[in-house]
C-alpha cells in the first residue's frame, strides 16, 4: 500500500468518525429537547405564551390588518415586488409569516404580526428558521 493510499484511508476513517460523532450528538440533543418539551411546566409555559401571542394579535388586528391584506393580495397576484419589502421574521414550522414591512421592529416598535396556521391573528417576538 502506498503512502497516498494509506493517507486516503486514514482520512476516510477520520471523516467517518466525525460523521458518527455529529450524528450521535444530534440524536442526544433531540432526546434532551424532547424530554424538556414534554415537561408539564414547559408545556404550561408554552400554553401561556401562545395565549398571550393570540391576545396581542387580536388587539393589534384592527390597526395591522391592512398589512395582512397587502400580503394576501401580493401572494394572490404573484407579485414579488409586493413581497420583497416584507419583514424576514417568521416561524415557518408554526405557519407564521410576519406581514409587516422590513425593519418594523425598530421603526414601528411593533412585534412580528400575521396569521397563524389556523388563520387567526397572532403577534410574536423573535424569529426562528423554518426548520427549527
Amino acid at each position: 500500500m502506498s503512502a497516498d493510499d494509506q493517507e486516503t484511508g486514514e482520512q476516510r476513517v477520520r471523516d467517518a468518525v466525525r460523521r458518527h460523532a455529529r450524528t450521535r450528538a444530534f440524536a442526544e440533543a433531540e432526546d434532551v429537547i424532547s424530554a424538556v418539551l414534554s415537561d408539564p411546566g414547559v408545556q404550561a409555559a408554552r400554553e401561556r405564551v401562545e395565549a398571550a401571542e393570540t391576545e396581542l394579535g387580536l388587539e393589534l388586528c384592527a390597526r395591522l390588518q391592512p398589512f395582512q391584506d397587502r400580503y394576501d393580495q401580493a401572494v394572490t397576484a404573484g407579485d414579488p415586488e409586493g413581497l420583497a419589502g416584507l419583514c424576514g421574521g417568521k416561524h415557518g414550522r408554526w405557519g407564521r409569516i410576519c406581514v409587516l414591512p422590513d425593519g418594523h421592529e425598530t421603526s414601528m416598535e411593533e412585534p412580528h404580526w400575521g396569521r397563524n396556521s389556523e388563520g387567526r391573528p397572532i403577534a410574536w417576538v423573535g424569529s426562528a428558521p423554518d426548520d427549527w
